[in-house]
């Protein structure tokens, strides 16, 4: 089934992580035997190839870097202009892969078309372009809210305004507080620029606010629900109702720690904490059922996100594996219908609705 996932760092992999997408996951993995430098070394889960094998021809790919005050103990850049200079040499890095045929940037409802035709015209996928949505993850690097029509100009389709911590438009996860003028002024021309509200990571000060000022499109996606992990990092029953009744799509995150309760980074294991897909299922069906219908869920699993397979389900060895979801959701009762939707049309729907008028 072809899947659309809707968060994937891979930028950020292949720069701060030094990791050639275009390899196999088990080249990328065999060459950082060793090393200890991140956590997550060795254990890789991400590459295209991988992409291509599990038939997942469309992400949202992020730009990411965040900016730190002094006093932050946050990794981060020393100033906004040292963060956007990072998301341009990602940015550069999303071009390389163009010049390549690796990917293409869906950046509209006619390129949008064009690549979901291409992924369905029944060839080999082996060589097909991954096509990436652009997507910044935290606004910090925006230099001044005149830069984001820069950022449009060079593809970008969806801003989460924080990532975690304090932030320069509006505050994250383990953060509290409101966005201010600044962020006021970020989401006014986010709507002028038909840019998706992505509202993931936004603290619940930050969230409520952003969801009372602005009118444009809004997804989330890469969350889960505080009712089942609870912890500020997931959504409430009442953030889940209230992004719905604004058309949102909400995707499914992998990471560990946002799946089951209780776990304890660098000690707690997949397996120790029984973290396997039917998790996933478990997260996917509560949005389910506090929506009344299959529409509103969908892939948007971070996989590599800062963590690899020592921190993700212990029955997923590569991204290819989220086929497998296909078959648990069908055992839960879902329809083909549904499990379409959740694998990639409700994506495609939102996307469609938002970009009618572009």
């Amino acid at each position: 089934m072809f899947i659309v996932d809707a968060h994937l760092d891979l930028s950020m992999n292949a720069l701060e992580w030094n990791r050639d997408l275009t390899q196999p996951v088990a080249a990328i993995n065999e060459r950082e035997l060793g090393l200890t430098d991140k956590p997550d070394r060795a254990k890789a889960t991400v590459s295209l190839p991988e992409l291509r094998k599990g038939n997942i021809g469309l992400v949202v790919a992020t730009q990411i870097a965040r900016y730190v005050a002094p006093g932050n103990k946050l990794p981060g850049w020393h100033s906004p202009q040292q963060a956007w200079a990072q998301t341009q040499g990602q940015l550069a890095w999303y071009k390389a892969m163009e010049d390549a045929g690796e990917m293409v940037q869906v950046n509209n409802l006619a390129t949008l078309n064009k690549h979901i035709k291409l992924w369905a015209d029944g060839t080999d996928s082996t060589t097909k372009p991954i096509g990436y949505i652009l997507s910044l993850e935290g606004a910090d690097s925006l230099v001044t809210v005149g830069h984001l029509e820069r950022a449009y100009n060079a593809g970008l389709r969806a801003v989460g305004p924080a990532h975690y911590g304090p932030g320069r438009y509006a505050q994250g996860t383990d953060a509290t507080g409101f966005m201010g003028p600044k962020g006021h002024e970020l989401l006014k021309e986010m709507e002028r620029l038909n840019i998706i509200l992505d509202a993931t990571h936004l603290c619940d000060d930050s969230f409520w606010e952003a969801l009372d000022n602005f009118n444009g499109h809004v997804w989330a996606s890469h969350n889960n629900c505080r009712a089942l992990v609870n912890h500020n990092r997931q959504y409430s029953d009442e953030q889940i109702k209230a992004i719905i009744d604004r058309g949102a799509v909400i995707g499914a995150a992998l990471d560990a720690w946002m799946m089951v309760p209780d776990w304890v980074r660098g000690e707690s294991t997949p397996r120790g904490m029984n973290c396997n897909l039917e998790v996933m299922i478990d997260h996917i069906d509560h949005i389910c059922q506090l929506a009344g219908n299959a529409l509103h869920v969908g892939m948007g699993t971070d996989l590599d996100g800062a963590f690899g397979r020592e921190q993700c389900p212990y029955d997923l060895e590569t991204i290819a594996d989220l086929q497998k979801v296909t078959g648990l959701l069908a055992k839960r009762g879902y329809t083909d219908t549904d499990i379409e939707n959740m694998m990639h049309g409700n994506w495609l729907r939102f996307l469609r609705k938002a970009w009618a008028d572009k």
